[in-house]
Parts: C-alpha cells; sequence; structure tokens
C-alpha cells in the first residue's frame, strides 16, 4: 500500500507553546459568573491586562466555555425544525429568524444556547478585545449524524485571526457534553478544539465555504462523510487515521488487515489498544504495532470471527477512531 503524507504547515495550538496560559484562565476564572449585559465591558476585564493576542483570545474563549451551558433540547429542536423546513426556504428563513430570537435572548437571560450563540459570542467578544474573528458554519460529524450521508448543516464555530494567521475552535465543543442518562449538560471544559490542528479539525467539522478547512490541501466532502469517526480523544492526542481512508473495510477471516495512524503522541500514552463490538459482543483484538517514523505507526491485526462489527481504536481508554468491518469466509 502507498500513500504520501505531505508536509504540513498549519495554523495550530503548537504554535503558541512557548505561551504559558495561566494568567488568561485565572482571569477567566476571577470573572466567573459574570453578567452578559455589556459584552463590550466583560471583554476588556477579560483582556485589558494581557498583552499577547492569543492570550487574550485565551481568556475569552475560557471565560465562554466555563459559563455558558449547552441548551441541548434547543439544539434538538432546531434541528428538527430545520429538516422539516429544509425544502420551504420562507418557511425555514421564518423559524430561523424566531429561533435566533429566543436563542440569544436566553443566552443573555440564562446563559443557556445552542452552536450559534456560542459563536456569536466568541466573535463578539474577539472583536471588542481587537481580534478578528469569524462565525464558521457547516457540518458537524459524530457517531450519529453526517455518517456517509449529508445532513442539513448542523454546526457553527470559529475562526480566529492571531499573529497574521487564522486558527480554527468550537467553544461548544470545549464547553462539555449532554448526559443521557441523566438528561443533564456536564460542563467538562477542555482545550481539545481550542486553536486546533486543521487536518484533524477537518474529520468531524465540515464548513460550507471549504476555504474555512484551513488545510494545505483540499478535502473532498465525500471524504468528510466516508472516512473514521474520531472523538475528543482523537483532537487530544493529534491523532490522524490515514489508511484506511474509508469507514468500511471488508475483509477475510483470518486476514491481516494494515491501519496506518499519525499522531506522536502516542509514544507518550501507551497501551494502544484495538477493540472488536458487535452488540453485547466485546473483544479486544490481538495487535502488532510497528513505528515508522516520528509520527506513523502501522497496526496490523486479523480478525478470527465472521460478522460486522465496530473496530474501536484506543489510547489510555479513551476512544481513538472507529471503523466499521466486515469479515467474510
Amino acid at each position: 500500500m502507498l500513500f504520501f503524507l505531505p508536509c504540513m504547515i498549519l495554523a495550530q495550538l503548537s504554535d503558541f507553546k512557548g505561551i504559558d496560559f495561566t494568567k488568561a484562565d485565572d482571569i477567566a476564572a476571577h470573572y466567573q459568573g459574570a453578567s452578559l449585559e455589556s459584552l463590550p465591558i466583560l471583554s476588556y476585564n477579560l483582556t485589558n491586562s494581557l498583552t499577547t493576542e492569543v492570550e487574550k483570545f485565551r481568556a475569552i474563549y475560557t471565560w465562554v466555555c466555563n459559563n455558558i451551558e449547552n441548551d441541548y433540547y434547543a439544539s434538538e429542536k432546531n434541528s428538527n425544525k430545520r429538516k422539516k423546513w429544509y425544502k420551504d426556504s420562507l418557511k425555514l428563513a421564518k423559524w430561523d429568524k424566531s429561533f435566533n430570537k429566543e436563542s440569544f435572548e436566553k443566552l443573555k437571560n440564562e446563559k443557556k444556547t445552542v452552536c450559534t450563540g456560542y459563536a456569536y459570542l466568541i466573535q463578539e467578544m474577539a472583536q471588542f478585545a481587537g481580534l478578528k474573528c469569524e462565525i464558521i458554519n457547516g457540518y458537524g460529524r459524530t457517531i450519529t449524524k453526517n455518517i456517509k450521508k449529508l445532513s442539513i448543516p448542523n454546526h457553527s464555530w470559529n475562526a480566529v485571526y492571531l499573529n497574521d494567521k487564522w486558527y480554527l475552535c468550537d467553544a461548544t465543543w470545549s464547553a462539555g457534553f449532554f448526559d443521557y442518562e441523566t438528561s443533564h449538560f456536564l460542563a467538562n471544559f477542555n482545550t481539545t478544539y481550542f486553536l486546533a490542528e486543521p487536518n484533524v479539525f477537518a474529520k468531524d467539522h465540515y464548513p460550507l465555504d471549504a476555504k474555512w478547512l484551513l488545510t494545505n490541501t483540499p478535502i473532498a466532502i465525500e471524504d468528510f462523510l466516508n472516512g473514521p469517526v474520531v472523538y475528543n480523544s482523537t483532537h487530544t492526542y493529534g491523532v490522524i487515521p490515514v489508511q484506511p481512508k474509508s469507514l468500511e473495510v471488508e475483509c477475510k477471516k483470518d486476514q491481516e488487515v494494515v491501519f496506518f495512524i499519525q499522531g506522536s503522541k502516542i509514544k507518550e500514552f501507551n497501551p494502544l489498544s484495538v477493540e472488536l463490538v458487535s452488540g453485547s459482543f466485546r473483544k479486544t483484538n490481538e495487535i502488532s504495532v510497528t513505528r515508522l517514523n516520528n509520527d506513523l505507526l502501522e497496526i496490523k491485526t486479523r480478525f478470527s470471527l465472521k460478522g460486522n462489527y465496530d473496530l474501536h481504536f484506543k489510547l489510555n481508554e479513551s476512544y481513538l477512531i472507529t471503523y466499521k468491518i466486515s469479515v467474510s469466509k
């Protein structure tokens, strides 16, 4: 199997590895619970004592993620309505107008919102701090959405201009997650989607305007829809699934299957494991791992049982990548 990995020079968090974000995060914590009544004042308070653009943006980003709750039910309601009126532009526009008004009132009064509210707040506060920031609309890919088939546009995030480069971030997904068992949003701030590496970001974010991919080489929407599923931890560890490119993999029983994963941090976080799942069946599959260079891992495995399975790559028990495996005789 031959493939080419281009040398990437991309705008990402590692550009600022010499910056200590402790002061920015401490300032954000100091203004925990601050009102949204005056965004210019709040933005000033968060940034006026910071000297670099990236620290100013970090203080704003950290504050938004730690003070705004993701309104899951409003998001689902909006999704269902937009699907219903997707082919009726007048009704869709009317719905969008009413929902946006309701959503921003809720953001101001209750500090609860959907992804568009997070993106709006990040943009407004960044601009008050003198930073260029854009709202990016497009498709967010999860284990249930934008798998093989494109849905309606369902997500919003931001691009921010720092030190003459555009960077990507997603405050909604950095803020926490919805716990389906308790039906509550669980605040769990993580920096995974803060100034994210564009090639990894593109695995679960695809903008309506492809220029906001910010990748050195174009990525087709088909590759986005048909690729393996990635997770929060994929971003945390900076992992990129290289081969196979498709979510669905077919092989024969006891045939050796080879996977390639790019990610230099993996060597720091052993062990890497592979789990095979089908319904209640769950099995850790034996693998052999070879490091081809500092960034590229070759992973070989075989499947002894015929059937259809979810194949999960895991690192420290966190899900990294999922493929769908069809094993025949």
